[in-house]
Formats: structure tokens, C-alpha cells, sequence
């Protein structure tokens, strides 16, 4: 039970320390995007060596591909109706109505974080490692999040508070997509249990392909932000030997 209140806190936390940050003073565009492409090596890495082999010993190679397909789908298709907020949009203070735009990216962040929430549950019914890390990579990335929603709003309005509890508000998804999946998840055969898993797979994949990986090194030329991808790597491979 305390690995499970530690895996729901680093996760919910973040939003809020994020928020905290945004309000208060952001840190450099850099750090923020060395801190993305971290988190980008943790999922890969956690979704070719932990979960793609976990879902296919569970099921089978083709409810495996269905699961990826249908994972990576039905974040295209959330991302279509609601697009994502990118790190650089922070920058992106142009525009007619600025406190539309930053209420735009706080509704996009909402609904984007309940499917997060939802494969952190995974490890409480498979491997309890695989949660907390996948826990540690979704707070390294919802930190930089939470900078990029509420710093906008408060630019605008300039009510601290209020942009902080509406940032803020991002990690409340994450916690009901963790209950509903915790429960979901052991009272199924392995079968769907292997598809689950899998979809999990296909929406971290996603989210580093067309999130993660894109906003790390659009302004940074230098090549940087390539580092801290494999130390993300590198990091799941050794908690692997623990």
C-alpha cells in the first residue's frame, strides 16, 4: 500500500509542482528540455523492454499489435479533438486572446492526463518496478506541463492563486484514471490483460514520438537533448538488475 500511495503521489504531485513553478519563477528553456527528453528514454525504454515482452507473454504477438495500434490510435485521435500543450507554446504570447489560449491548454492537459493515470496502474496487477518508473517519467514530463499552463494564464490575469489552482487541477485525472484502472485491471482475464498492457505501450510511444522527443530539440540545435534520452534509457536498464 505504500508503494501504491508513492506511485499515485509522484504522479499528482508534479502537476502542482509544475503549477507552483509557473507562478513563481519558470526555469530555463533548457533544463525544461533536457527534463522532457529524460522522460522520453524512460517511457521508450519501459515500453520495448518491459511492457511490449510483458504483453506479449501475457497474450499473444498479434493481441500485442492490436493493442499498440489501438493505443497509439486513441491518442491520435485525443490529440486531434484536443490538441496537446507543447513546451514551446510557453514562448508563444502572441495571438488575440492569450487567457482563451492558456484556458485552451489547462482543458488539452486535463483530459490528456486521465489515460497517464490510467498506465500507472499497470504495475500494481504486473511488476510494481514498472509503475513507479513509468510514475517517475509521466512526473518529469507533467512538470514542465504544469509551467507551460499556469504561467500563461498568470501573465494574463495576473491572480496567482487562481492560476495555480487551475493548473493545478490537471492532476486530478491522473488520480481517477489510476483508481479506475487499479480496479479494472484485476478482474480480467490475461488475454485483455496483455491487450491493456500494450495499449499502454502504444500511448507512451506516442506521447515520446510526437510530444516528447519534437519538443525537446525543436530549439535546441546543439544536439544536448540527445544525452539525457539515452540517460533515460540507461536508467531503466539498470533498475531492470535490482
Amino acid at each position: 500500500m505504500n508503494t501504491i500511495f508513492l506511485i499515485v503521489a509522484l504522479s499528482t504531485l508534479s502537476p502542482i509542482l509544475g503549477s507552483l513553478i509557473g507562478v513563481i519563477k519558470r526555469p530555463s528553456e533548457g533544463f525544461m528540455y533536457m527534463m522532457l527528453s529524460f522522460a522520453a528514454g524512460v517511457m521508450l525504454a519501459i515500453s520495448f523492454l518491459e511492457l511490449i515482452p510483458e504483453s506479449i507473454e501475457l497474450s499473444s504477438e498479434l493481441i500485442c499489435i492490436a493493442g499498440l495500434i489501438v493505443g497509439s490510435a486513441g491518442m491520435h485521435m485525443i490529440d486531434r479533438l484536443i490538441p496537446h500543450v507543447h513546451p514551446d507554446l510557453c514562448d508563444d504570447i502572441n495571438g488575440a486572446n492569450l487567457k482563451r489560449t492558456s484556458i485552451y491548454l489547462i482543458v488539452g492537459i486535463f483530459m490528456h492526463n486521465f489515460p497517464e493515470g490510467m498506465a500507472l496502474a499497470l504495475g500494481t496487477v504486473t511488476d510494481t518496478k514498472v509503475s513507479i518508473v513509468i510514475a517517475v517519467a509521466i512526473a518529469i514530463h507533467n512538470i514542465p506541463e504544469g509551467i507551460c499552463t499556469a504561467a500563461p494564464y498568470y501573465h494574463c490575469t495576473r491572480d496567482r492563486m487562481r492560476a495555480f489552482l487551475l493548473s493545478s487541477s490537471t492532476a486530478i485525472p491522473i488520480l481517477l484514471g489510476f483508481l479506475s484502472a487499479y480496479y479494472l485491471f484485476r478482474s480480467i482475464t490475461f488475454e485483455v490483460l496483455g491487450f491493456l498492457v500494450a495499449v499502454t505501450a502504444g500511448l507512451m510511444i506516442f506521447i515520446c514520438a510526437d510530444e516528447l522527443i519534437p519538443s525537446s530539440s525543436r530549439k535546441i540545435t546543439n544536439r544536448s537533448t540527445v544525452f539525457p534520452l539515452f540517460a533515460g534509457i540507461i536508467f531503466v536498464i539498470l533498475l531492470q538488475s535490482y
